[in-house]
């Protein structure tokens, strides 16, 4: 169960982590910096667990993946939103940070209390009494999230495992 913390429609990774932060890739000092110049309280005010939830195009602009990064970084649990960048989604499941497509996520509110359950794809909203389903993550994706990402995830099985 988390926050809702919500943005607009067409969020770019600019405005999620801006360029000239992008000197590292620790998580830790990315979060700090995360969403800086558009919500400067969030870094300090977002809790472990919180959720963003945004309009669609999430994550839309450039290819790194210090936006995924910089967001996982701050503890949030999940984003969801209408739709995604498609690098930005593939970035986000490659380090491990869940992402569901929602398109009626622009009917939850900043500060509603969510719980998501991944594997089935619903997305209960506790503070007005809603449930929203929506395609759930595959088996393989969730793996994935669990191990912490894509590199973790290869780490802890060998190729034999995984062509079998």
């Amino acid at each position: 169960m988390g926050r809702v913390w919500k943005f607009g429609e067409n969020l770019n990774t600019d405005e999620i982590i801006p360029a000239r932060f992008n000197i590292t890739i620790d998580e830790r000092e990315l979060a700090a910096k995360a969403f800086c110049e558009i919500r400067p309280d969030f870094a300090q005010q977002v809790q472990p667990g919180d959720v963003i939830v945004a309009g669609g195009n999430f994550g839309c602009g450039s290819s790194r993946e210090h936006a995924a990064v910089a967001i996982r970084g701050t503890g949030v649990k999940c984003i969801i939103a209408p739709s995604f960048a498609r690098i930005f989604f593939r970035n986000a499941i490659n380090i491990g940070l869940p992402i569901l497509e929602c398109p009626q996520a622009t009917e939850i509110e900043e500060g509603d209390e969510v719980e998501v359950d991944l594997s089935r794809g619903e997305i209960h909203n506790l503070t007005q009494g809603k449930v929203y389903h929506t395609n759930a993550l595959p088996d393989f994706v969730l793996k994935i999230v669990h191990a912490g990402g894509l590199v973790r995830f290869l780490r802890e099985h060998d190729i034999e495992e995984l062509m079998a």
